[in-house]
């Protein structure tokens, strides 16, 4: 892993929370996307090198919708750009972790992604992050 690539927010509206997070950065979001595979629409800010992703629920069945009826609002993940995703799938599952996607799926972002098991990573959901060429 060689960097944290973003941090994740889950929230209830994008709307609001991208006047929110505008206020505090003083810049709008720069990109903004919905992954209609996860039920996800994102919001992307830059504060400096790092990088806020805001997500928002698209239907009731996504991740982030039973997310947020579980924990409310606030930090859903952590993600770390890899150079190599398959071969750092391995290298974790290896290492005893719980993959959650072995095979790699496409995010937001132009980025392929994974995911690691929070259970096994002291509760925090982990995203590996490869951009796609």
């Amino acid at each position: 892993m060689r960097k944290i690539e973003h941090i994740g927010i889950a929230v209830n509206s994008l709307e609001t929370s991208n006047l929110l997070f505008e206020k505090l950065f003083g810049n709008p979001p720069y990109k903004q996307e919905e992954v209609s595979s996860e039920g996800v629409k994102t919001s992307f800010f830059m504060n400096g090198a790092n990088k806020i992703e805001l997500l928002e629920a698209t239907n009731p069945e996504s991740p982030i919708a039973k997310f947020i009826e579980k924990k409310g609002e606030g930090i859903h993940h952590i993600a770390f750009d890899v150079e190599d995703i398959f071969s750092e799938i391995e290298r974790l599952k290896n290492e005893g972790f719980l993959v959650l996607n072995e095979i790699p799926k496409k995010g937001a972002d132009n980025k392929l992604v994974a995911f690691l098991h929070p259970k096994g990573t002291n509760g925090v959901l982990i995203e590996l992050c490869q951009e796609i060429q």
